[in-house]
């Protein structure tokens, strides 16, 4: 009896440790496991980043990243088991997985709570999408009350913070999605998934749900603050390259210059004004009509000499960027190509009609199809064509249109990956992608740059600017525009605008289109204030419909408008070194150059501060988002603003006195002193302050400790050296700069062609080091001088000094 117990006993034992080691398994990477119906894969992509897979228990699958390129690093693991409990530990992080539940719970090396899954939070709901087997796939999380998440790219919700978020993540027009949040918890979460998905917190769980997927896929990575997740997301899906330094001057565009004497007319106009200008855009119809859509050719009559315009413009020392779409029209040579490899979708998109008249004549259909980017051989054939007819023609940039793609009747469509539903949110990086990687392989002159409408995550390493989309001309449009751009780039991607103005601007003409717009108070306030904001934005540009945008629009020099217009372009011009040099920290410290003001500070009033950002990380902007001078909501012709189409600009019937001084208020944040950038006076951070402002400034505050270069006037960016710069010196806390210089526009820079000069300022010792400048590159100056201007308050000290490279130190 006893031999049978103990008999009994050492089964029990034997089943009951054999099925513990069969709960899972040790990997290269990690560890598998199987939690009841779900296997569970944990991935270390190096000590910081973990990859986690689920699905059904017993499926198999194989999933290939689009937007994640890193290889998995091998990592030192102590892998060990605890009851139900199995730990996975590097250097930086430990991963607890629930060998029951499954679910996974993140916490650092000394065991601070980082992110914890909910208990039965994954779930998969089987479907067939289009003949093949998926689920539409959840997670949930459980965050700390206290904590606040950022990121997810780009919404129009007018809010920064994304607690309490109900978001339908699906690629739109003025909504960019790109599935990657941050937590002032010092975490980021990528969910990995190309489908609509639904974001939604709630006090009981955090949750993605997307609608198809093969499994559950994300990564959790441990960056210890917001940019160290940044850092990391672009460790994971690629680094952002430099863009030439000439698209960060001023653009000018519209919808749309009709003739090329139009267009070059217009860059002319600004030279003789003497207004800077780097960049002109060329908007659709180039092509001719729309059965002819975007055929990457200049068959429109009116650009009857297509290389000459290009080289007009290049002798004005101008670049041109043109508009090209993801679609093609029937009768174009694109269209017959791709049709033969089955690579047009079949729903329908913009145009809708090939009559041009407004509204569309569907009598008519264009027959217009978008394109499938998945495709390897369709992306080809795209680039062939572009670099064809319009690359080889000396173009400098694309502006790559409705990269979501308009999408009217959402038919089902099959693309080379499968069901068009299953990975349309990632349309915009396969997109850009093939024209960046294309060009690249053909050039290495010029530095790709795309303006392009829509963005997903690892887009930052195709050398693209999203705007903002057709966004509505209005205050509260304007306001949106903040939090949308920062938490654009809280989602890993660095370079974002909006059309200044506002693109549907319509409203503000007396007719809908006679273009009387820039003679309406009201749009002229609105106008000039979103161009402040503009400034100190990746990249400004002016851009809309219906109301015309040249400088020259709004009146002439001494007239309030047009100096407001002119002094802030400017402005942005004597900016471009420190610019410049905010562009090289992103691409070699994975900085960020729009910086919502959580990531610099420890300040809970700063939490979801909506309307104020850092633009680097010395100059805290707060501009103008509401009316001062007009009211809000629309007014055309009235007897209250006077205004008619046929005043002049300066006439005296228009009573809105814009010289007139106002104010606004600004928050300042706490733990620094701050300068006004225009009048010097230094304030305590840590308080709201009534602001004075006038029509030609908003408020700039310079952060002390901060070291700001400031270049020459010029007419576009490249036309002087930066042989002699003003380096300004904001006394209060010690603070380093470090100026970068290349040769602006090729790749050179990649195999080491640049220079670096570290500037250091000692506050208690009142000495400026200027460092040994480190590299070099062909055009580098061997001396040049600076002129050193100690920006305290108490006193005005400016010394000017030789430089060639060698260290000086300069005492103030």
């Amino acid at each position: 009896m006893m031999r049978s117990l103990k008999h009994t006993l050492a089964l029990i034992l034997f089943f009951t440790t054999t099925t513990q080691a069969q709960n899972y398994q040790r990997t290269p990477l990690g560890a598998k496991v199987q939690a009841g119906s779900t296997d569970v894969e944990i991935q270390f992509f190096d000590p910081s980043t973990v990859r986690v897979l689920k699905s059904p228990a017993g499926k198999t699958f194989k999933k290939e990243s689009l937007s994640v390129i890193k290889k998995p690093q091998a990592t030192k693991l102590a892998i060990s088991r605890k009851a139900d409990i199995l730990s996975l530990k590097s250097n930086s992080l430990t991963v607890n997985v629930d060998l029951k539940s499954g679910a996974i719970a993140y916490s650092s090396p000394a065991g601070q709570a980082l992110l914890a899954e909910k208990e039965e939070g994954a779930s998969f709901v089987p479907f067939d999408d289009a003949g093949s087997q998926a689920y539409t796939v959840t997670q949930s999380f459980r965050l700390d009350k206290d904590e606040a998440i950022y990121g997810l790219g780009q919404q129009q919700r007018g809010k920064l913070s994304l607690r309490g978020a109900k978001i339908n993540m699906v690629q739109g027009n003025t909504d960019d999605f790109v599935p990657f949040l941050v937590s002032t918890r010092g975490y980021g979460l990528f969910w990995d998934n190309y489908s609509p998905t639904l974001f939604e917190d709630k006090e009981e769980n955090t949750s993605f749900k997307s609608d198809i997927g093969d499994c559950i896929d994300y990564y959790f990575m441990l960056g210890g603050s917001l940019d160290g997740s940044i850092a990391r997301m672009r460790s994971l899906t690629g680094q952002a390259p430099m863009f030439p330094l000439w698209t960060f001057g001023f653009w000018q565009s519209k919808e749309r210059y009709k003739t090329q004497d139009e267009l070059v007319g217009v860059v002319r106009k600004y030279r003789e004004l003497g207004v800077p200008l780097d960049g002109i855009i060329q908007d659709w119809q180039y092509w001719g009509n729309n059965y002819q859509w975007n055929a990457m050719e200049f068959l429109n009559p009116d650009f009857y000499d297509p290389k000459k315009m290009i080289s007009d413009i290049h002798q004005m020392n101008a670049r041109m960027a043109i508009s090209i779409w993801a679609s093609f029209g029937p009768k174009t040579k694109q269209y017959r190509e791709l049709e033969k490899i089955n690579a047009l979708y079949n729903f329908s998109t913009w145009p809708e009609s090939g009559v041009e008249k407004w509204p569309p004549n569907k009598d008519y259909p264009s027959g217009v199809r978008v394109y499938d980017p998945f495709n390897p051989a369709a992306r080809e054939i795209y680039w062939k064509y572009l670099n064809k007819g319009i690359f080889s023609l000396g173009m400098d940039a694309w502006w790559m249109d409705s990269t979501e793609p308009d999408n009217f009747d959402n038919k089902p469509s099959h693309t080379y990956l499968g069901s068009y539903q299953k990975v349309r949110n990632a349309f915009p990086l396969m997109s850009v992608g093939g024209v960046y990687d294309n060009q690249r392989a053909v050039s290495s002159d010029k530095r790709v740059f795309i303006l392009t409408r829509s963005a997903f995550a690892g887009q930052q390493r195709y050398g693209a600017n999203t705007w903002s989309g057709d966004v509505n001309s209005s205050w509260q449009t304007l306001r949106n525009q903040i939090p949308a751009g920062l938490n654009f780039s809280l989602s890993a991607i660095p370079y974002w605008n909006s059309d200044i103005g506002g693109f549907f601007a319509g409203s503000y003409n007396q007719t809908w289109n006679d273009g009387s717009g820039p003679q309406n108070p009201a749009f002229r306030e609105l106008y000039v204030r979103w161009l402040q904001f503009a400034a100190f934005t990746p990249m400004m540009r002016s851009h809309g419909t219906d109301v015309p945008r040249e400088i020259y629009q709004f009146g002439k020099k001494g007239e309030p408008i047009y100096d407001a217009i002119e002094k802030s372009i400017h402005l942005r011009y004597s900016l471009l070194p420190y610019i410049y040099s905010a562009a090289w920290d992103i691409t070699s410290s994975q900085s960020t150059m729009m910086r919502a003001l959580v990531m610099d500070f420890n300040d809970k009033k700063v939490i979801n501060m909506n309307h104020e950002y850092m633009f680097g990380k010395s100059i805290l902007v707060a501009p103008v988002v509401n009316a001062q001078y007009t009211p809000e909501t629309l007014v055309k012709s009235t007897a209250e603003t006077g205004w008619n189409k046929n005043a002049n600009s300066s006439s005296k019937a228009v009573p809105v006195n814009f010289t007139e001084p106002k104010s606004t208020t600004v928050y300042l944040p706490r733990g620094t002193a701050w300068y006004d950038f225009w009048t010097n006076e230094k304030i305590a951070g840590g308080q709201e302050i009534e602001k004075r402002t006038t029509i030609d400034e908003i408020p700039l505050y310079i952060k002390a400790g901060s070291i700001l270069p400031t270049g020459p006037q010029v007419q576009f960016a490249t036309e002087k050296k930066w042989d002699h710069l003003e380096i300004r010196v904001y006394p209060g806390a010690n603070g380093e700069f470090s100026l970068y210089e290349d040769e602006n526009d090729n790749y050179n820079y990649e195999k080491g062609a640049f220079s670096t000069i570290l500037f250091k300022w000692d506050d208690k010792g009142k000495t400026l080091t200027i460092g040994a400048r480190k590299g070099s590159f062909p055009g580098m100056l061997a001396t040049r001088r600076f002129t050193i201007v100690y920006m305290g308050n108490d006193r005005k000290v400016s010394r000017e000094v030789t430089y060639d490279g060698k260290m000086r130190k300069v005492s103030l």
